[in-house]
């Protein structure tokens, strides 16, 4: 059985009194930690529009035309529509650099006059909206891709227990397909709000083909095989989709 002290390691007797010292750092950390901490406080907001069925050229027309309003309020990413593995969606993220900034950004947004008369004739174009907050992982940076291609968007659904549990696996099979070049990888984003346990992975192709090439090379890679097999007994599911950044879409 452990000692007291070694149970309560963070109190001390002075002059028969318990005084309760300021903890270090290595001392608050948990063996029951979900992953590393987030260093910084940026993080990015990921929309998905459900389109209208044969809205989508009027929607892209109305928002190609103001879009450039709302981006005086904050930084977009990058803006696409999907060409497969769904329809009638768009898909766009927006960088904040912390909560207080988002606040800002969203009370000069609701007073700006004229975005909002540009919104409220995109709205009746639009079925749905969903809206995650996300951060990247802390082993990620956001990427550029080195010209106009098309882009990939991976969801991932893992087990609960964070990137403590599934961080490392994940990482390996990440690393397996960028190491030879099958796709370059613009971002890794871990949900904060909204579905937890999910990872989008952003990835870019030059072209559909391309992609279909280093798919086909990847299923023959033994690296890439035994890394997947490794981190799918923490996958509940996958979903991948085909993106066509928008004319104004910052990442072409």
């Amino acid at each position: 059985m452990l000692a007291f002290s070694a149970l309560y390691p963070l109190r001390r007797v002075v002059a028969g009194c318990k005084i309760r010292t300021q903890p270090s750092l290595d001392q608050v950390c948990s063996p029951f930690a979900t992953g590393p901490r987030q260093d910084v406080g940026t993080f990015y907001e990921l929309r998905t529009y459900n389109i209208k069925p044969a809205k989508t050229k009027e929607f892209l027309e109305l928002v190609n035309k103001n879009i450039n309003i709302r981006m005086a309020h904050s930084e977009m990413i990058g803006f696409w529509t999907v060409e497969f593995g769904s329809m009638n969606k768009a898909f766009h993220i927006w960088k904040y650099d912390n909560f207080a900034h988002r606040a800002a950004v969203r009370k000069a947004v609701v007073g700006d006059k004229e975005w909002q008369e540009n919104l409220s004739a995109i709205l009746p174009l639009l079925n749905k909206q969903h809206m995650e907050i996300a951060y990247l992982v802390p082993w990620c940076k956001l990427g550029t891709p080195p010209k106009p291609g098309v882009y990939e968007l991976v969801t991932y659904q893992l087990k609960p227990g964070g990137p403590a549990l599934w961080g490392k696996s994940f990482k390996a099979a990440i690393d397996a397909h960028v190491s030879k070049d099958y796709a370059k990888l613009i971002g890794i984003f871990h949900t904060e709000y909204g579905l937890l346990n999910t990872v989008h992975v952003l990835w870019w192709h030059e072209n559909p083909d391309s992609r279909a090439a280093g798919r086909h090379f990847a299923h023959e890679d033994a690296r890439v095989v035994a890394a997947v097999r490794e981190n799918v007994q923490f996958l509940e599911s996958q979903q991948n989709m085909l993106l066509i950044p928008a004319l104004f879409s910052p990442l072409k």
